[in-house]
């Protein structure tokens, strides 16, 4: 009996260890998969705008460095063990390589949130004039630059070098880098959210009973009543600030809840699946937002350069509600950023 017993959990011990590094390396590649056709899916859904900005060109960086992620991942498991460049590939580099990934796009959400900021701070106040060619070329560059001093920094750090020495020698535990960066930006976002709100309750709550929604030269657009006489001027925050929200949570309210969720059950999620397309469009929006909110003086209605955003359109149509028809007036009486 004893020896039968020793025998048994000898071979389930084997079963274990030969099962547990396969299990986890599908998982990892079906969530990687997933996250690409989330990339997919919210690159197709954005408006197509030829407006260039820092954000867009990001977004586009970070679905190639998931795409690669998953090639080379595929690879690997694919063929378990191999030689390139004399160079040995085995399973483990799956874990090494993800959590190399993991660490870089942790450290990357203040930079990528501090450019950004910059950059539509710069292209708002007209300080630079970059042909459109320039203007491409620089955010190329920029967007490689962020990348290449990253994951140099990632992989110069000590602390970051032991932990991923120490996994090499626990080869079946693959723990995943969690970013701190992004837990205190979506906390912040989601409290100035909702002391936004707080200020402005009572206005939010008439603006939504008295918005309507309609269609205007082929697209769908938000109108809100207004005197007739306001005319194309409106500098005041306390004005905007509710219609910023509801055109805000008009989009992104089931994310805003889902932020809200994780934030309170504290929920650990890695790097690697927390640096998303999704996420990086509803900070975009938030900056845009914000931009717009403290320069409202500065506003020129009638600029198509102002910044653009791939969900929101922040431009909307105000106007008397005595008009019903709006397919028979050429122009709208008013337009302004909401």
């Amino acid at each position: 009996m004893t020896a039968l017993s020793s025998e048994n959990c000898s071979f389930q011990y084997q079963l274990h260890q030969a099962n547990q590094p396969l299990d986890g390396n599908c998982l990892l590649f079906l969530i990687i998969l997933g996250k690409i056709l989330l990339n997919i899916l919210t690159l197709g859904m954005r408006r197509k705008i030829s407006y260039q900005n820092f954000m867009e060109y990001f977004c586009i960086s970070l679905a190639f460095i998931d795409l690669l992620l998953l090639v080379n991942i595929s690879i690997i498991f694919y063929f378990r063990d191999f030689v390139v460049l004399g160079i040995r590939f085995t399973k483990y580099h799956i874990c090494l390589f993800t959590q190399i990934i993991s660490f870089t796009y942790g450290f990357l959400h203040y930079p990528v949130f501090l450019i950004a900021c910059i950059d539509y701070y710069l292209n708002f106040s007209k300080t630079t004039k970059l042909a459109f060619k320039c203007q491409k070329l620089f955010y190329f560059l920029i967007v490689i630059l962020i990348w290449i001093s990253v994951l140099a920094y990632v992989l110069g750090d000590p602390a970051i070098y032991q932990s991923l020495k120490a996994q090499n020698v626990y080869s079946y535990q693959c723990p995943f880098y969690i970013s701190i960066q992004s837990y205190w930006l979506s906390f912040s976002m989601v409290v100035i959210l909702f002391m936004a709100f707080l200020t402005s309750w009572s206005e939010v709550i008439a603006l939504v009973q008295a918005v309507r929604m309609t269609s205007y030269m082929n697209e769908t657009i938000l109108y809100f009543p207004f005197p007739s006489h306001c005319g194309y001027t409106l500098s005041s925050k306390k004005t905007l600030l509710p219609k910023f929200i509801i055109c805000f949570l008009g989009t992104w309210l089931p994310f805003v809840l889902l932020q809200v969720i994780i934030l309170l059950l504290k929920v650990q999620i890695p790097a690697y699946i927390e640096m998303n397309i999704p996420w990086l469009y509803f900070i975009n929006s938030f900056l845009i937002a914000t931009i717009y909110w403290f320069n409202c003086h500065k506003l020129n209605l009638r600029d198509i350069a102002l910044p653009v955003d791939p969900f929101i359109n922040w431009k909307c149509c105000f106007i008397p509600l005595t008009i019903h028809n709006l397919e028979q007036i050429e122009k709208p009486i008013s337009i302004i950023i909401c």
